[in-house]
């Protein structure tokens, strides 16, 4: 072959790579697997592998673990006990409304040891529309493609005359039935790791498209002979069939927290639909959320961390509604058991994803944002507070009120679905009052309000949580003012300020105060616990996300304030672990990543970074930004550098990668940091388009040398909402030597109530 006949066979290769490259879809970059090589004691992610549609009400999983075990599909695991239908957040907060499938030939076996299976992932395919794995004890394949409320399964067997498939509704009261004429199973679950009314019933219905050869059910894993019917503490069915080498057996499954006549409407999701079809339509369902924002670039690894964070992004919280006979929108409700008409939301912690999940939505999906808002307001109407963790109803987890965040957001970005005046009832009452549980309405807030501070050890996590009430504060003024309630406004201002009640002057560090004003002795910037949630000072000091400049000044100013933010990266990585007794798993992967005392791997200070914005030195924070993205995430089994949760360790990278990140919200702005991408484009609601070009963006261009925004030049550090919405294009020029002179100016530097 001469020179030129080798040339044009690499052209041609070359192209038909870049063919093959820019034929992509964004949800064939997703790897449902990231973060899932986790375990108690040290957390990679501690996700599983969601087959589900985006905020869908039911996901399914492949089930490695036990029943009622949290780590219910773990990488390093080897067999599958089942594929379960799950509802769970975090393995923290464990599962609800959850039974499973599982598939068997040879020997009918009924136990969860003896009917898991050996499957290795070299024959596992995981998508967020699809999956498939080869199950080798019994030869024979599961596949599952899954709309909002049902999935439908493929079998395919070997020949054999003895295929089953066994239903566990799980235990602690289950009901189960089978129909043989309508090669039909149907029952319930009640089982639930709390969060739920009295009632509480998960009803599923399952259709065969293949007619029995053999039907029991059975309860505590031992058959019944003599009925097809059973409710007890532990039940289920076995089904059996003949097949053909190559078979496929289909089952399709609903499910409803409403009654088993919803369940049976619910199917209809599926209707006529073929298991293409319906994995077709799931694909296309995935594309077009993922689709909102398109990011180019020439290294595929970048581009699969990015989606496969993004579509961890849009999982949570999960849709509760149901659709119902007439066409109408109704959800039980996980508060007080009855059958109400509107959007019901659950399964997410606030605390976690009011900094970066929620303003994602208000942006890229506000839509959805409208009816998460419409959610917290029903959440108030029928359980007297709006939810702060819910999991399907409150849960007494984590601290701050939350809630308040995501409605002044939503409100001050112009998402108006929500009565504004039922709403600030809700956000006074949530700041007035407790609930039965701690982390529902407000702990300490008499004491908050006579103080200025909550006083510990009277209040656990006393520092903490004033940090957050102070933030929260904020919004409600900010939500007050925008609606014309200015007194309210003015008093909640001021109370927003108390942060400062707990600054330590003495030591320059967040810390305690009791009851009668006394700091807190032995004072320790390493210790977790105590005053702190899951943190210790260096990470909750900088939690004044509504006033960074106010901080500035208890801190001594901006060049003090950079040099403390330079401190936390260049300390050594040492720890008390405090109240907590032994190295909780947030400490051992704050060590793990050799970063000084930044701890990215737990929310408190995810946001820290941005703040060198805030005092005349953007440099930095475009430098430590691509630091992390770089360094703590990749698509893989150990994705992550902690906990995933429900989206927000992700939708940070998402932001991040984009190059800004929503450091405060309620202000309606967001931090620029460095762009990972050549070129991102958010596609906006009105058919609108913000374009981020980053020019020369590469691993050692990380530092923005100059800007435009719509063609004129853009000097601050910041941009706000309505700029992204209404369109346009940010270039940025970047360039491997920090620019010390740009973004330096009062003026560039984002909002704070103070500046």
């Amino acid at each position: 072959m001469n020179k030129k006949k080798l040339l044009s066979f690499a052209i041609a290769l070359l192209l038909g790579a870049s063919s093959t490259f820019a034929q992509k879809q964004p949800v064939d970059y997703v790897n449902p697997l990231m973060g899932t090589d986790s375990k108690i004691s040290l957390s990679n992610g501690n996700t599983y592998p969601a087959i589900a549609l985006p905020w869908g009400m039911n996901f399914w999983m492949p089930q490695t673990g036990k029943m009622g075990d949290g780590w219910a599909y773990t990488y390093a695991s080897d067999k599958i006990r089942g594929f379960k239908q799950t509802h769970q957040p975090s393995p923290w907060i464990n599962d609800y409304g959850q039974f499973s499938i599982m598939p068997m030939t040879k020997q009918l076996k009924i136990d969860q040891d003896s009917r898991a299976s050996w499957f290795s992932h070299k024959a596992e395919k995981a998508t967020p529309y699809y999956y498939s794995v080869y199950l080798s004890e019994y030869d024979m394949t599961t596949e599952i493609a899954p709309t909002e409320r049902c999935a439908y399964f493929r079998f395919t067997f070997p020949e054999t005359s003895d295929a089953y498939v066994v239903v566990d509704a799980f235990d602690r009261g289950s009901y189960v039935k089978v129909i043989p004429e309508e090669n039909k199973i149907v029952g319930y679950t009640t089982r639930n790791s709390g969060g739920v009314p009295q009632n509480f019933k998960n009803y599923f219905v399952i259709e065969f498209d293949k007619p029995f050869t053999f039907n029991k059910v059975w309860a505590d894993y031992h058959l019944v002979e003599t009925h097809l019917e059973l409710q007890s503490n532990h039940v289920g069915a076995a089904i059996g069939f003949s097949t053909k080498k190559g078979e496929q057996v289909h089952a399709k499954v609903a499910s409803s927290f409403i009654s088993p006549e919803q369940a049976e409407l619910n199917l209809k999701e599926i209707g006529n639909k073929t298991f293409e079809q319906t994995k077709e339509a799931g694909r296309k369902a995935w594309n077009n959320v993922l689709g909102r924002i398109k990011v180019e670039d020439s290294d595929e690894n970048r581009m699969r961390t990015f989606y496969s964070c993004l579509y961890r992004s849009v999982l949570f919280p999960r849709m509760f509604y149901e659709v119902n006979s007439k066409g109408e929108t109704v959800h039980y409700s996980p508060y007080n058991g009855e059958i109400r008409p509107g959007y019901i939301f659950t399964d997410t912690g606030f605390w976690d994803t009011f900094r970066a999940v929620h303003p994602l939505f208000t942006l890229a999906y506000p839509e959805v944002s409208g009816r998460i808002m419409q959610s917290l307001v029903n959440a108030y109407d029928e359980s007297g507070f709006m939810p702060e963790w819910a999991s399907p109803g409150h849960r007494g987890c984590m601290i701050g009120n939350n809630s308040i965040s995501l409605l002044t957001d939503a409100w001050m970005k112009g998402i108006r679905t929500f009565d504004k005046d039922k709403a600030l009832e809700a956000m006074l009452h949530q700041t007035q009052a407790r609930g039965e549980i701690a982390s529902v309405g407000r702990d300490g807030y008499e004491e908050y309000d006579r103080l200025g501070y909550v006083p510990y050890p009277e209040v656990p996590e006393a520092t903490a949580t004033t940090l957050g009430y102070a933030y929260a504060d904020w919004c409600l003024a900010r939500f007050a003012e925008a609606t014309g309630n200015q007194e309210i406004a003015k008093a909640y201002y001021k109370k927003a300020q108390n942060y400062r009640n707990l600054f330590y002057p003495e030591k320059g560090f967040m810390w305690a105060r009791d009851a009668n004003g006394k700091w807190r002795d032995n004072f320790d910037a390493t210790e977790w616990g105590g005053p702190f949630t899951e943190g210790c000072s260096w990470h909750w000091t900088w939690s004044v996300f509504h006033d960074p400049e106010g901080l500035s000044t208890l801190l001594g100013g901006h060049e003090q304030m950079a040099e403390r933010l330079d401190s936390m990266f260049t300390a050594p990585n040492t720890f008390n672990y405090g109240t907590y007794g032994f190295v909780i798993h947030e400490i051992a992967e704050m060590v793990a990543l050799n970063m000084g005392q930044y701890a990215h791997g737990n929310q408190p200070v995810q946001h820290a970074i941005y703040l060198y914005n805030y005092v005349g030195q953007p440099w930095k924070a475009q430098y430590y930004t691509r630091n992390v993205l770089n360094k703590l995430y990749n698509s893989g089994p150990q994705g992550y550098c902690g906990d995933e949760d429900n989206g927000q360790t992700s939708a940070w990278y998402v932001f991040t990668a984009l190059g800004f990140y929503p450091v405060c919200p309620g202000a309606s702005e967001y931090v620029l940091g460095s762009p990972l991408f050549n070129k991102a484009t958010l596609s906006l609601l009105g058919g609108k388009q913000f374009v981020i070009h980053a020019e020369n963006a590469s691993e050692d261009n990380c530092y923005i040398r100059s800007a435009t925004l719509n063609g004129k030049n853009f000097s601050h550090n910041f941009l706000k909402h309505e700029e992204l919405m209404q369109g346009g294009e940010l270039k940025l020029i970047m360039d491997c030597v920090p620019d010390k002179e740009r973004g330096v100016k009062p003026e560039d530097a984002p909002y704070s109530y103070n500046k």
